[in-house]
This record gives C-alpha cells, structure tokens and sequence, in this order.
C-alpha cells in the first residue's frame, strides 16, 4: 500500500488489510487534523485499506 504524507514524502506499508483509523495510529497521525483520499476519493477512519490501494493523508490548515 502506497501512502502519500502530509509532508510530500512517501511511505510503503506491507499488503496487510486495517481500518485507516489503525494506520494513522500506525504511523502516529493524529486523525483529527488531517482528511484521508483512498485511490482517489475521500474516506472515514473506518474504511478499511490494504494491499494495492493508494492512501493520501492531507493535513488540515485552518486560518483567519
């Protein structure tokens, strides 16, 4: 599974199967900052992920 970080850098986690919740956890993302796209289009923590797809975490930025 490709995961594309808020940060720009990318990151490869084996093919397991979890909750987007677990692997924000995983990679100690805190998932009330940021909004996650599977292949493309935007999810909730308890959408599951695995093997081919594709995640990308964007952070959230808030101003005023």
């Amino acid at each position: 599974m490709q995961i594309y970080m808020p940060d720009g850098s990318r990151v490869e986690l084996a093919a397991k199967s979890g909750l987007i919740e677990d692997i924000l956890k995983e990679l100690k993302i805190n998932s009330e900052e940021v909004i996650v796209t599977l292949n493309g289009r935007i999810v909730a923590e308890e959408e599951t992920a695995g093997g081919s797809d594709e995640l990308k975490i964007v952070r959230i930025v808030h101003g005023g």
